[in-house]
């Protein structure tokens, strides 16, 4: 019961169904109220085991209704693996561009990025770490003038951290390169 008073008939038998976000009128069946937005949290198990919060969302930037919100994430991970590209590429293209390099080793960097997300490289890692080491495998395979110090400093990340993530990736991806100065 709530302390509301019906529109329609004016009686004060109202009530407030917080699963269903709405308020009725007992008297008339009047909807006072629908879509009521309520503060309190609520969890529903799904038939496959998994805990879920009912309702929809939204975000502010889409551009459609999100009624299966989080959904896509889980088909064969496929959604999560754009996403994870894309962030790579952007991550990849900044610093290649501040370190003056060109579009085919933004391309070759993004390629060994993909390779050491294919061989699970990459988890349990800073995104930061792994996008420079693909960086300096290119840089390397390129013989640009670029050298470790120089990637750590941009990114203002440990050398030594990065130096041990471009040997795990070369080591793991049996990638030769070739001696600097020769």
């Amino acid at each position: 019961m709530s302390g509301n008073k019906c529109r329609n008939c004016g009686s004060t038998n109202i009530e407030t169904d917080p699963g269903r976000g709405d308020a009725i009128c007992i008297e008339c069946g009047f909807v006072l109220e629908d879509s009521v937005i309520i503060s309190q949290t609520t969890f529903e198990e799904s038939s496959s085991g998994k805990v879920r919060v009912p309702g929809h969302f939204v975000a502010n930037d889409s551009t459609g209704s999100a009624t299966n919100f989080g959904a896509s994430y889980y088909v064969n991970g496929k959604e999560s693996r754009r996403i994870t590209l894309q962030n790579a590429r952007k991550g990849i293209t900044h610093l290649c561009l501040q370190l003056g390099l060109n579009q085919n080793c933004i391309e070759t960097s993004v390629n060994f990025y993909k390779m050491a997300l294919c061989y699970h490289l990459t988890r349990g890692r800073k995104q930061a770490h792994n996008q420079a080491a693909c960086v300096y495998i290119t840089c390397r395979i390129e013989k640009t003038e670029h050298m470790l110090i120089d990637i750590s400093d941009v990114l203002h990340i440990c050398v030594h951290e990065l130096g041990r993530t471009y040997l795990r990736f070369t080591t793991a991806l049996r990638i030769h390169i070739p001696a600097m100065g020769k």
